[in-house]
């Protein structure tokens, strides 16, 4: 369990070194995410992690229903990702909370597996911001190792959900980082 924060922990903070990089000028360049531009990223894991709290209460995707629907950004992105995001940490790491199970779109998952899809998800999204805003794109080496793993063992199920681009070739000597992303679709 202490892995799954740790983690966590370190994906938010990939993230938020972005997030706090982005200049104003760059709020509507595009990102790998061919729908987004950065503003529309940084609201997408904003509102995942306004997401947190509530399921971790044993709020459903029913009960949230169209709460987060629209902007969560506003006036101040950076400061709604902060607020976002320490609350999310705070769920997480709120004692006993990663053996609770969340109810999910598609079903009923403990929540220390629901943490772990954040972590993929914001250790991913971290590469987009910086690949759309030109920076550094290099992510905690335990980190990518990590998700790489538990992306490899779901790979089936997730080319089936549609959220991420078919996989790319890389070459057989590919870094970690690499290989995570070319798995999710991205061509590093």
């Amino acid at each position: 369990m202490t892995d799954a924060l740790s983690l966590h922990a370190t994906a938010l903070e990939e993230f938020d070194r972005r997030v706090r990089a982005v200049r104003s000028d760059q709020w509507h360049v595009p990102t790998p995410c061919s729908d987004w531009d950065v503003r529309t990223l940084v609201d997408h894991l904003v509102t995942e992690q306004l997401w947190v709290p509530l399921l971790l209460d044993g709020a459903t995707v029913e009960d949230v229903g169209d709460s987060f629907d629209g902007d969560q950004l506003g006036d101040d992105p950076v400061a709604a990702w902060s607020r976002a995001s320490a609350a999310a940490r705070e769920a997480f790491a709120a004692p006993g909370a990663l053996h609770r199970p969340v109810e999910l779109s598609y079903g009923r998952r403990p929540a220390e597996g629901y943490c772990q899809e954040m972590t993929m998800d914001l250790a991913v999204h971290a590469w987009d911001l910086a690949r759309g805003i030109g920076a550094d794109e290099r992510l905690d080496g335990d980190l990518v190792v990590a998700v790489h793993e538990s992306v490899e063992r779901h790979a089936d199920q997730l080319a089936g959900t549609g959220l991420f681009d078919p996989p790319v070739p890389v070459a057989e000597d590919a870094d970690a980082q690499t290989r995570l992303l070319a798995l999710l679709g991205r061509r590093p």
